[in-house]
């Protein structure tokens, strides 16, 4: 078998060379996946050039099509956020905009989308209330693009409420929920790749649409 290909978005809102205490949680998961076999890569997407839009390629300038491209070569894909005034950052919202373009790049064929079967795993990190609806909105997001979301694939650390240390200086990677949570990303992740890649999701929506519309037509008569 081929090896499991991960490729994460951090979206932290800091471009490189800051420090990023997302990144760093994101770097955990990463390593137990590496040590499970993976091949993995991270692209920090503020340091591309990606305007706001909900197409898959706006043209002139736009990297976005770049950092598709390696989404559509993975077999896991994680979206790792922070956490700003209690939802997911402004990054990860554009990414998810982005990636409504990928409904209009369907296979021919079977009406899949790009990203269709590919396994959805998110990184959440903040000093405030929000790591739930992060995830929740992230991996409900991803699936209808048709990643498959397994149990247990979202890591996250929270710190105190309001200003105070973050992931790094507050040693969460000496917390253990949080460290539990890594392995599990990487181990369910893993297996439902291993998994999908011997056994594709066979549906066509092409023929999927046609029925729906048959049964709403019977529906009207």
């Amino acid at each position: 078998m081929s090896t499991i290909k991960v490729v994460a978005l951090n979206c932290t809102l800091k471009a490189s060379p800051a420090e990023s205490n997302t990144g760093a949680l994101l770097e955990n998961v990463l390593g137990h996946l590496v040590d499970l076999g993976a091949e993995t890569e991270v692209i920090r997407v503020v340091d591309y050039n990606v305007p706001f839009g909900i197409e898959s390629d706006l043209g002139d300038g736009d990297e976005w099509p770049k950092i598709l491209e390696k989404m559509t070569e993975a077999d896991i894909i994680i979206i790792a956020t922070p956490i700003w005034f209690g939802v997911r950052g402004s990054v990860a919202q554009l990414v998810i905009e982005r990636l409504d373009g990928t409904y209009r790049q369907i296979n021919p064929e079977t009406g899949q989308f790009p990203l269709y079967g590919k396994v959805a795993g998110v990184v959440v990190t903040g000093n405030e209330d929000g790591a739930h609806d992060a995830s929740a909105t992230t991996l409900y997001n991803l699936s209808h693009f048709g990643l498959v979301v397994p149990p247990n694939v979202d890591c996250y650390w929270v710190g105190d409420a309001g200003p105070g240390a973050s992931y790094i200086e507050a040693g969460g990677d000496r917390h253990l929920y949080t460290n539990r949570g890594a392995r599990l990303l990487a181990e369910n992740t893993y297996f439902m790749a291993e998994l999908l890649a011997a056994n594709p999701i066979p549906t066509n929506l092409v023929e999927v649409q046609a029925k729906a519309m048959a049964d709403s037509s019977r529906a009207d008569a």
